[in-house]
């Protein structure tokens, strides 16, 4: 019997709209050349209400599958609106796109992982594929998936090493400067962003941690009445180590380093350990600058700046940060080659500049989307990281762990990114991060910091998930 897909294609007006659009009708083929019966418009979804009347012009058509393809990111929102609608099994299938060492076009596989863990947290389930179109394994994974998602969860790694009396003590040390901890949330989570939910009683039972509120108007307020004498020492530091301010636009750097002043005053001020930032869109629309530049000097500077007001980030780079004595940086994983063994870490351009690659040259950006300063664009020192993020995945409280190498490549896609291989098979990593519905954001450190972590876990209460031994 030939399968009856209905299929929506998710994407977002500040991504690659033309090849958004190419990508999506070589799905569309792949799909047809494969017989299946397609029903659905063809044109790319772009906001809630032409994905609202979409989905009810499939509502009462016999279907086998529904089929969210993922041609860009997108929030999380219309994914759980149509879990809940539809009676049809659910899947999600995320396009890959080179590594060009462009801007990131599509960033599908970030979307799909922040829709799966939206669903996971709503007690709703989906399949998933990260395939090409022309992937000849994709019709077949497709057709499996209208049987319904696997339930199976993923069995933890062994851990390679256990904690020491050593890593016992530095976790102790570190645990005793996490307790108490003020993180500042500056404005809101975007909308669909599960991830960045928090829960303040539960901050509170795990380590005391205090959340201080402080609204967008009061920061960007203080950054216009930034003394200009500070502002301009910012600017002088940064022209010793990155290249490339002159080339920006004056006024709208001039703006991100009025940020900067602002934040680290705040933050020096409120006695704000970290920071969970709303960094998009209103930083953009409302002010006119990128708050990326900033949060990484931040970040290096020791107050880590979590994007996208993401509170549990800041605490697990504050965490790693603790363990480690050096800074830390809250990434998304935007691509896994389980061909080639490998994953891009990245981020648009928030990394701080002691992670950079001492064969590069830090260079001044505009954001890949909003075409605004400041970025510090570079690609990731080779070396030893550790990966880790304090999970609700399917709201059950975990500290998630992986060791990986970062590796000496060229640039993925514009910002700041870093191609690595995990300590355990790419294929392997990319399944537990889906069937698990993780968060899409993670923290990184240099240097192996995992048997501390597991003993902070372990006077936390905090089960952990190995996703490589």
């Amino acid at each position: 019997m030939t399968l009856r897909i209905g299929i929506l294609p998710l994407a977002r007006p500040t991504f690659d709209v033309p090849y958004a659009q190419e990508m999506a009708a070589r799905a569309f083929a792949a799909l047809e050349a494969a017989s299946f019966t397609l029903a659905g418009d063809r044109a790319l979804l772009f906001d809630a209400e032409a994905t609202r009347a979409a989905l009810a012009r499939l509502r009462d058509q016999p279907l086998d599958l529904v089929l969210i393809l993922q041609v860009t990111f997108a929030d999380a929102t219309m994914a759980v609106e149509i879990a809940r609608a539809v009676s049809a099994p659910l899947a999600i299938w995320a396009l890959p796109e080179p590594r060009a060492g462009g801007r990131l076009r599509l960033n599908a596989f970030c979307g799909m992982n922040l829709a799966l863990h939206a669903l996971g947290r709503a007690d709703l389930l989906a399949g998933w594929l990260y395939a090409a179109p022309e992937d000849p394994a994709a019709p077949r994974r497709l057709a499996a998936l209208a049987a319904g998602p696997e339930t199976g969860r993923t069995a933890p790694a062994a851990p390679r090493r256990e904690p020491s009396d050593e890593d016992r003590a530095a976790a102790a040390e570190a645990l005793g400067r996490l307790r108490g901890v003020r993180v500042g949330l500056v404005g809101e989570h975007p909308a669909g962003f599960d991830t960045c939910r928090y829960d303040p009683a539960e901050l509170n039972r795990l380590l005391g941690v205090e959340v201080q509120r402080i609204e967008l108007p009061v920061l960007f307020a203080r950054a216009e009445a930034a003394d200009e004498g500070e502002v301009a020492a910012h600017r002088a530091r940064l022209d010793s180590g990155v290249s490339g301010l002159a080339e920006l636009d004056q006024p709208q750097l001039d703006r991100s380093l009025r940020v900067y002043d602002a934040l680290s005053g705040m933050a020096r001020e409120q006695g704000l350990q970290g920071l969970a930032l709303r960094c998009w869109p209103e930083m953009f629309t409302d002010y006119g600058c990128a708050a990326c530049g900033p949060s990484g000097l931040l970040s290096g500077e020791g107050v880590p700046c979590a994007c996208e007001a993401d509170v549990y980030g800041a605490l697990t780079a504050l965490m790693l940060q603790g363990v480690a004595g050096e800074p830390s940086w809250l990434v998304d994983i935007v691509d896994i080659d389980a061909q080639d063994d490998t994953a891009v870490l990245w981020h648009c351009g928030s990394a701080p500049l002691q992670m950079a690659d001492p064969q590069v040259q830090p260079r001044a950006q505009i954001h890949s989307n909003r075409r605004m300063p400041l970025l510090a664009e570079f690609t990731l020192k080779p070396g030893r990281i550790t990966l880790a993020r304090i999970s609700q995945a399917r709201n059950e409280p975990k500290l998630v762990l992986a060791g990986a190498q970062v590796l000496r490549a060229p640039m993925s896609f514009t910002g700041t990114s870093g191609v690595v291989r995990f300590d355990a098979a790419a294929g392997d990593v990319m399944s537990a991060m889906m069937d698990e519905a993780l968060e899409h954001h993670v923290a990184l450190v240099y240097g192996e910091r995992r048997p501390a972590l597991r003993a902070m876990a372990a006077e936390l209460g905090l089960p952990v998930l190995e996703l490589t031994p």
